[in-house]
């Protein structure tokens, strides 16, 4: 099972949690966000540090293990997601908007194969009810991953979960993650699901002690207690 952590930001607290048993780390690109990564100077501190982090400090760790790093995206203009993409060395892009899947082919022929032949797409669906799990369909062709979160008034981070019955309902190829409000009580709900297509979790907002900020040993234990 894979396991993204999201919403980073501070330069120590990013290398903590790469310390830690994860395949994904998430930078929040949204304005509106509260974990919100803004263009800032590399010697500040915060995210393009993270790639001396990623690729000096824990290359003899990594080296059998790459942590791919996820640029979350919503609505943004094209122009902005291929800079950060090229900035940051990303390895996905996740939209979290009502992307279309002209503007996703757009943006994939515009990083593949000059700027970055390797990136993935993963589009974001919100789920409150089962008809929303059937919006996956649109997207097929088009992307490389689903992350099923809760639907709720901001682009994800609510802490919230939705009844993870619902994804009984989707019946595609595409790989997903699961999202939304997942929290430090939930190792063994998680150890529980069972789907084809569910290839690992997203989490956030409930193992913080601020925005942007996660709790190291909270995280650990619950890292632990899922992959036993």
């Amino acid at each position: 099972m894979k396991i993204k952590v999201c919403g980073m930001r501070e330069a120590q607290n990013i290398e903590d949690v790469m310390a830690l048993d994860i395949d994904m780390i998430g930078f929040i690109f949204y304005p509106k966000s509260s974990r919100y990564v803004s263009e800032i100077s590399s010697h500040a501190g915060i995210i393009p540090d993270m790639a001396s982090i990623d690729i000096k400090r824990h290359k003899a760790e990594n080296a059998a293990r790459k942590i791919k790093k996820v640029g979350v995206f919503v609505d943004d203009m094209p122009q902005n997601i291929v800079t950060r993409v090229y900035n940051y060395k990303l390895d996905y892009i996740q939209l979290h908007g009502s992307e279309s899947v002209t503007y996703i082919d757009n943006l994939r022929r515009t990083l593949v194969p000059d700027i970055a032949p390797d990136i993935k797409i993963i589009k974001a669906i919100s789920i409150r009810e089962a008809d929303d799990v059937k919006r996956w369909r649109s997207y097929e062709g088009h992307i490389d991953m689903l992350l099923f979160d809760t639907k709720c008034d901001t682009a994800g981070g609510s802490g919230k979960k939705f009844e993870w019955e619902l994804l009984k309902q989707y019946d595609g190829n595409i790989p997903f993650i699961l999202s939304g409000g997942i929290s430090p009580d939930d190792a063994e709900e998680v150890r529980a699901f069972r789907h084809p297509q569910c290839i690992g979790i997203d989490i956030n907002s409930c193992f913080e002690t601020g925005p942007a900020l996660k709790d190291i040993p909270l995280l650990r234990t619950f890292i632990t207690a899922v992959r036993a």
